[in-house]
């Protein structure tokens, strides 16, 4: 078959459909320059699970990826590779590090959660409230952004006064618009953020997962705990991806229900729940549209001919595979919750799925369905094409979300 030529792939994100398109239109995996680093973007869904599942492909770059040491210290995205925790793990350490933090995101344990959730966004939504009617509020702002600041800080115990400036910095780790030196200083920033948290916990624990594995960490001596840099890395990913991801969530849940009349309709009468909201939105606009990376680990051959070669990087395209017309037909590009499946790549899938799963779902479901059971004229305040996506390839969002809570008064 031909050989296309790299993709190269729009740091700003600016019509990131487009370019989903153009990647499942040169086969299930094609070569795409991300920021300056080679990678296969996988956007077959059946391939992509198969490479998910498979132990052939690893997230282990110090071990599994050759141009490591050449790439970590230049590229804008290093923090993405260099962590250590079960982001990056493999195998055994993987397991380890997954098994450690696995029981605070259980089922039982979200569920229990649900008041508490309930709580936050009833408060949210008495201040927004409070609004004149017909003015325009950010619901990305004050709801989509607030809501999970709060339930991951009072998980991890991050003190009220330093959430904003983790989410200031959570920002830039998922922005594709910052240089090599703009993102290394942002995580110099963060490292020092997560420090001070460690130290201020380690003298006066709590109740909350960073107390707990600070204390794992300083009395297990068997080798099964945490190193130092694991502690902090750890910390760093459960604030991140328990963060922005459900952010955008909200976000698009808002979008498309308000875009669609129709589909609302479905919810009023009975014809879909919630939770029909919820996976398809997962589906239409996943959090996160690109994951990096993952490496080959010995050659890969691809159904249409093509080979991945081992030590090549893998770059797992999420919202590309969810659309692909093999898996949800020639409506993918729709949004409708009344489709019969909306299975869809949102969490990952295999070993490394995200165990934030269930927060994330409850926390969507609960903001969208006290919204709209308290604004049921909740309107755009404009029209959904001008709404501005992140800059970025990564976190797939919008900068911002206007809406009017209802009518104006004549």
């Amino acid at each position: 078959m031909p050989e296309h030529p790299i993709l190269v792939l729009d740091p700003a994100a600016a019509d990131h459909h487009a370019e989903h398109e153009a990647l499942r239109s040169r086969g299930p995996a094609a070569r795409v320059d991300i920021l300056g680093v080679t990678a296969w973007s996988v956007t077959d869904p059946v391939l992509l699970k198969e490479l998910l599942t498979g132990a052939q492909v690893s997230k282990d770059a110090r071990a599994h990826w050759p141009a490591f040491a050449d790439t970590v210290s230049t590229w804008p995205l290093a923090l993405w590779i260099a962590v250590h925790n079960m982001f990056t793990a493999y195998g055994g350490d993987h397991r380890r590090l997954r098994r450690m933090v696995a029981p605070a995101f259980s089922a039982r344990r979200v569920q229990t959660m649900e008041p508490s959730i309930e709580a936050i966004v009833t408060a949210l939504l008495d201040t927004i409230g409070s609004r004149p009617a017909g003015e325009s509020v950010d619901l990305r702002e004050e709801l989509a952004y607030p809501l999970p600041i709060a339930v991951i800080g009072r998980l991890m115990g991050v003190p009220d006064d330093r959430r904003e400036a983790f989410r200031s910095l959570v920002d830039g780790v998922f922005s594709t618009a910052l240089d090599a030196d703009e993102a290394a200083a942002n995580t110099a920033s963060l490292y020092k953020l997560l420090d001070e948290l460690i130290d201020t916990k380690r003298a006066g624990p709590g109740d909350d997962m960073t107390s707990l594995l600070i204390a794992a960490r300083d009395t297990e001596g068997d080798g099964s705990s945490l190193s130092d840099d694991e502690l902090r890395d750890t910390l760093l990913l459960m604030i991140s991806a328990g963060y922005e991801t459900t952010v955008n969530g909200i976000d698009h849940g808002i979008t498309a229900l308000l875009a669609d009349p129709e589909q609302l309709a479905h919810i009023r009468a009975g014809r879909a729940n919630w939770s029909d909201v919820v996976e398809e939105t997962l589906r239409h606009e996943p959090a996160v549209k690109h994951l990096p990376l993952r490496y080959a680990l010995t050659d890969l051959a691809l159904p249409d001919g093509q080979t991945i070669r081992a030590g090549e990087a893998i770059l797992a395209s999420y919202a590309a595979a969810n659309r692909h017309p093999d898996w949800h037909g020639e409506s993918a590009d729709r949004f409708d919750i009344t489709r019969p499946s909306s299975e869809h790549l949102a969490f990952g899938h295999g070993v490394h799925f995200c165990l934030g799963a269930p927060l994330a779902r409850l926390e969507i479901a609960s903001a969208l369905r006290l919204l709209f059971e308290r604004f049921p004229d909740l309107e755009l305040a404009v029209p959904v094409a001008d709404l501005k996506p992140l800059p970025s390839l990564i976190s797939n969002g919008h900068q911002s979300l206007p809406v009017r809570l209802r009518p104006s008064i004549a």
